[in-house]
C-alpha cells in the first residue's frame, strides 16, 4: 500500500482488514519505496496513490510493471481528472478509486482487480476508458471495460446513485461480448 500521508495508509489498512482474506504485506510513503518493495516482495496487489513524493503514483506504477509482473495495481486518489485517470490506466492500473468513495467501493474494486476486471471509480461511471485499455492489453480487457462502463452507466440512469455502484460492479454476471449488447 503506497501514500504518503499516514492517517490514509492506517484507514485504508483498517479497511482492507474487512476482508479477512487480504493481508498487508508493505507500506510505503512514496513511488521509489514503492518500486523497492514491489521489486522484493512481488504483491499480489499494490493500491497506490497517483500523487506522490520524489517518484509519482503513475511513473512508480509503469517501473513496478516491469520488477514485478504479477502484481495487480489499484489506484486510490483523490484527483479525478480524466487525464490523471486514463495515465493511471495506462501505465498498468487496472483500477482507479477516488478516496471519496473508497467507503462504499474499496473492497468491490479490489474484488475486481484481483479477477483482472478493470474498475473505475463511480463518479466518473460515465467516461469511457476502453481506448487506453484496450491499447495496453490488444483488446482483451477492453470488451470487460466497456461492458462494465455500459452496465454503471445504465444502473446510475436507473437506479439509486447508492445501490448502482453495488450493482453495476458485479460485472462477473456480464459474460456477453461487446457486439452482443443491446443498449
Amino acid at each position: 500500500m503506497v501514500d504518503d500521508f499516514a492517517r490514509w495508509r492506517n484507514y485504508l489498512v483498517a479497511k482492507l482488514s474487512e476482508n479477512p482474506v487480504l493481508r498487508i504485506v508493505g507500506l510505503a510513503s512514496d513511488g521509489l519505496e514503492a518500486v523497492r518493495q514491489a521489486a522484493e516482495l512481488q504483491p499480489d496487489l499494490i493500491l497506490m496513490d497517483v500523487n506522490l513524493p520524489n517518484v509519482s503514483g503513475i511513473a512508480a506504477a509503469r517501473r513496478i510493471r516491469e520488477l514485478s509482473l504479477a502484481s495487480k495495481i489499484l489506484f486510490v486518489s483523490q484527483d479525478l481528472d480524466l487525464d490523471v485517470v486514463r495515465a493511471s490506466l495506462d501505465a498498468g492500473g487496472l483500477g482507479y478509486v477516488a478516496k471519496s468513495g473508497v467507503e462504499s467501493e474499496l473492497l468491490t474494486a479490489v474484488d475486481a482487480v484481483m479477477s483482472a476486471r478493470i474498475f473505475v471509480t463511480s463518479q466518473l461511471a460515465r467516461h469511457d476508458f476502453t481506448g487506453v485499455i484496450s491499447a495496453r492489453n490488444g483488446g482483451t480487457l477492453a470488451s470487460r471495460a466497456r461492458i462494465t462502463n455500459l452496465y454503471r452507466y445504465l444502473c446510475f440512469n436507473t437506479c439509486k446513485v447508492e445501490r448502482a455502484s453495488s450493482i453495476a460492479l458485479r460485472s462477473s454476471r456480464v459474460t456477453r461480448a461487446p457486439d452482443e449488447i443491446r443498449a
